[in-house]
């Protein structure tokens, strides 16, 4: 509520081309469809499923929006640093967009954010972002994956991420081993946190494991 009366005190802007009513315009947003990316999520290497054959990971199939750059980063640094949350919205429709039709019976599971990030931004931005996409697809969100750790990856190297993502997730509840999970992100990089959320996932049980981000940014 508090956040509809404040679009009407000071309404948002399109991150792309300045038009006032919406983060995101109809034709900003078809822009960045357009030049969807295509390719392995790890190493970007040509793939159809988004995995390919020389990179081993937790999960069978990837999608993404596309890469973190220009309008697209302009849109998820609002949402992650700025607190606008209604950027959850459009960054959820250009999921809906990326990704092809899912079984009916998919479950859609965020991410787990650190709590420290939770409590600066007022909101958990994964979380946001799953709901946004599982109610365009009618699909049910789960939180099945858990941090057992405190620590961001922020500013680590990829051996301090990999090391790190390694111990921070775990289920709490056994997963359905007969229906597919789609592990939500927005941005992935040395994709650390999408093979260890995935991978706590299989190792509970499940056996069909998706992942869909907004945007692939590698380490440098």
């Amino acid at each position: 509520m508090i956040d509809r009366l404040l679009e009407l005190v000071a309404p948002h802007h399109c991150f792309g081309c300045g038009k006032i009513g919406t983060v995101l315009c109809a034709v900003c947003k078809y822009d960045i469809i357009e030049d969807a990316y295509s390719g392995c999520l790890v190493c970007a290497a040509p793939s159809l499923s988004g995995v390919c054959s020389m990179c081993k990971t937790t999960y069978q199939k990837a999608w993404c929006v596309g890469n973190r750059e220009g309008v697209l980063e302009q849109l998820i640094n609002a949402y992650k640093f700025e607190r606008v949350k209604r950027a959850a919205v459009e960054l959820g429709a250009l999921l809906d967009e990326a990704l092809p039709v899912l079984p009916p019976e998919t479950i859609i599971v965020p991410v787990p954010t650190v709590h420290s990030h939770i409590r600066v931004r007022g909101y958990d931005h994964a979380l946001l972002l799953a709901q946004e996409f599982a109610k365009r697809r009618k699909l049910q969100v789960k939180p099945l994956v858990q941090r057992s750790t405190a620590t961001s990856q922020r500013g680590l190297n990829k051996r301090a991420r990999m090391k790190e993502a390694k111990q921070a997730f775990y289920c709490q509840t056994i997963p359905d081993a007969t229906v597919p999970y789609l592990v939500i992100d927005d941005i992935v990089t040395t994709n650390a946190t999408l093979r260890y959320a995935a991978g706590a996932l299989q190792d509970a049980g499940a056996n069909t494991v998706w992942a869909g981000v907004v945007a692939r940014q590698p380490l440098e």
